[in-house]
């Protein structure tokens, strides 16, 4: 395994296509029968296919960006600690949000995330009209 396959190395690479809204770059960090999951078990996209549906509707939110807090690796698995800005119904906001990849022979095999502390950001403030002269 080369430094370029490392379990740590693909996954930068995956939160990289994710922050560049790039499915094709996405995906290729993703073994073609690769699994995610809401977690602890819910299946939310399986294959390639759906994958990339599920990750066009995600590239078309204008706000959308995943920032790194902490990595944890073991092995082939790896544990991301993210704060990732979204477009939510209500408002822009962040949430929290873990993820584990399980990464074989250079490509991610699962992902299992789970998402909590939703922040709404405060709606931006009318500027105040100065009185006329």
């Amino acid at each position: 395994m080369t430094a370029h396959d490392s379990p740590s190395a693909v996954v930068q690479r995956q939160l990289d296509a994710y922050n560049a809204r790039d499915v094709d770059a996405l995906l290729a960090t993703y073994a073609p029968d690769a699994r995610q999951f809401e977690h602890p078990g819910k299946l939310i996209a399986s294959g390639a296919a759906e994958m990339r549906e599920r990750m066009t509707q995600r590239f078309a939110e204008p706000n959308l960006h995943a920032r790194l807090m902490q990595r944890v690796v073991m092995g082939n698995i790896v544990i991301d600690h993210e704060e990732v800005t979204r477009n939510f119904a209500d408002g822009t906001g962040t949430v929290d949000m873990v993820a584990i990849y399980q990464v074989v022979d250079g490509k991610i095999a699962s992902a299992s995330v789970q998402v909590s502390n939703k922040r709404l950001h405060p709606a931006p403030s009318a500027t105040p009209s100065r009185p006329e002269p």
